[in-house]
């Protein structure tokens, strides 16, 4: 539900993805966009009383310090099959701003500029998703061509991902036992082994670049990038935990905020046991929404999908399936819940997933393998999501619990959230061998900034909707807008959300804060 209950209901009919049409009435219930199929005007705008920063115009690129070129084919490999005729690239140099050398080394950043349109649009996306090149891509596949022809979107590989200095320093071994442990139990001693493993050649791999990747320093780099651009306020699209370092810039530059959407903010408290809690019954609930779905398709997994998955998780433990060369161990429960995991977030590969589980039955593990390899596999183009993912959160996090404490939350969670609770109590001991970090970011209220839109998800897997909520909360000038679907974030699922976002984008109408979009 909505952090905060408006005064007026609107109805919707939603035409395409960035287009719909609303009209509001009297109600004393939350507002709520629903297809009744009747046309109007746009959903009704409501700047926040707590925005006194009025919501600046987009501005055109210009002066641009880049130099803009057809994409080179190491990056061009790393795309979408389907690519959009206006698709240029560029590599810059940040400061690296490491802690032991603040101001002596570089770091390189790729990015990637889609469409005609005169206002530049910054597009992240989560460190343990496709790089932010590859998502401003999929982002623009889903959008009317006319509004390509009024912004660009500029997808950035942030610092250690992608084509941006990746980062592959964590040992294969240590990787796949971390990901391939065991569900049914948390081994706290042997995932400990792993992650000190991990902590230990990272450090030593890396060297100064290690503690420079984090949320703060990206953040100072998109102001590197705003400046090269040539335009005096920065407008970006922050997809789950892409919109921290937006929260994080808004917080830092609040003068040089221009129109930030943040699709799936995660929770800004510095408690990662709750948040982690959190995680694990949104995890829980998305795959409640997938069973659903499987079952209204009559998909191959039978009438009791769960039972299902917790049969094919004990067939696989007794009988570990050929992964070809991606672990050398095996397909175990542990790769198969870490793949399941990460089919939920997108809806649009529910049906693969299903298949994936069913293939599973007959001792093909070929589908599940094909959710695992962007996160375990270290190909020449594409690094394991896994070793950036845990070299950030570990930077932005102090909190380093002790092997008892994580043990009795395992349990606790293993109880609530009977599939995923161990799956994800095991991120508890992540960290644990690495230096706890100084200046965590938490809350930020991002005071003097514009509105900024918040788009939640009841069923999100990744950044669950209490966390984003709190998100919202905390920024002085949050608006926040929330889809009663599934998945990991808003702005693709559902076409009412993209339409508060196109509305807020494009025409800067901010929508009515506690706004709810339908399934």
């Amino acid at each position: 539900m909505p952090r905060r209950m408006g005064k007026a209901a609107l109805a919707c009919v939603s035409v395409v993805l960035f287009g719909a049409a609303c009209t509001a009435g009297p109600s004393q219930s939350p507002p709520i966009l629903v297809n009744d199929g009747n046309g109007g005007s746009p959903p009704s705008a409501s700047t926040p009383p707590t925005a006194a920063t009025p919501l600046p115009p987009l501005e055109r690129e210009r002066d641009s310090v880049y130099p803009w070129r057809d994409c080179n084919e190491t990056v061009l490999k790393t795309m979408p099959d389907k690519r959009p005729k206006a698709l240029q690239c560029t590599r810059i140099a940040v400061p690296l701003k490491s802690p032991a050398q603040p101001e002596r080394l570089q770091e390189l950043v790729t990015m990637d500029k889609v469409g005609t349109g005169p206002a530049p649009v910054l597009v992240l996306n989560d460190v343990s998703g496709v790089p932010g090149t590859v998502y401003a891509v999929q982002l623009a596949d889903e959008l009317p061509a006319d509004v390509l022809t009024k912004i660009s979107l500029i997808g950035v590989d942030r610092r250690g991902t992608g084509q941006s200095d990746p980062v592959r320093c964590v040992p294969p071994h240590a990787r796949s036992g971390y990901l391939g442990s065991d569900p049914a139990v948390l081994d706290v001693s042997g995932l400990l082994d792993y992650t000190s493993t991990a902590g230990q050649t990272c450090t030593i791999d890396l060297e100064e670049q290690l503690l420079a990747l984090d949320t703060k320093r990206t953040a100072g780099d998109l102001e590197v990038i705003r400046a090269g651009l040539g335009i005096e306020k920065l407008s970006a699209i922050g997809h789950g935990e892409g919109s921290r370092v937006l929260e994080q810039y808004a917080d830092l530059y609040p003068d040089k905020v221009g129109r930030l959407v943040l699709d799936g903010a995660p929770e800004p408290s510095l408690d990662a046991q709750q948040a982690l809690a959190d995680v694990a019954a949104g995890a829980e609930a998305t795959f409640d929404a997938f069973a659903r779905d499987c079952l209204s398709r009559s998909c191959s997994l039978g009438p009791d999908v769960r039972k299902t998955l917790t049969t094919v998780l004990d067939q696989v433990r007794h009988d570990p399936l050929d992964d070809g060369d991606l672990t050398g161990a095996g397909i175990g429960p542990g790769e198969v819940m870490e793949g399941v995991l990460a089919g939920l977030a997108d809806p649009s590969s529910w049906p693969k997933l299903a298949d994936a589980i069913a293939s599973l039955r007959d001792g093909d593990a070929k589908g599940i393998i094909a959710f695992l390899t962007p996160i375990m596999a270290d190909d020449r183009d594409d690094p394991p999501r896994f070793d950036v993912t845990t070299v950030t959160s570990c930077n932005d996090t102090k909190s380093r619990l002790s092997p008892d404490m994580i043990t009795k939350a395992g349990a606790d969670w293993q109880h609530r959230f009977p599939l995923f609770g161990t799956v994800i109590a095991k991120r508890l001991v992540l960290c644990s061998s690495w230096a706890a970090a100084s200046d965590p970011p938490g809350p930020m209220p991002a005071r003097g900034a514009p509105p900024i839109l918040v788009l939640g998800t009841a069923n999100d897997p990744v950044t669950p909707l209490p966390g984003t909520e709190h998100a919202a909360t905390a920024l002085t000038s949050g608006v926040m807008v929330t889809w009663q679907g599934s998945g990991h974030g808003a702005l693709t699922g559902s076409q009412c959300a993209a339409s508060a976002a196109r509305g807020y984008l494009i025409d800067g109408t901010v929508p009515r804060d506690g706004l709810v979009c339908p399934p």
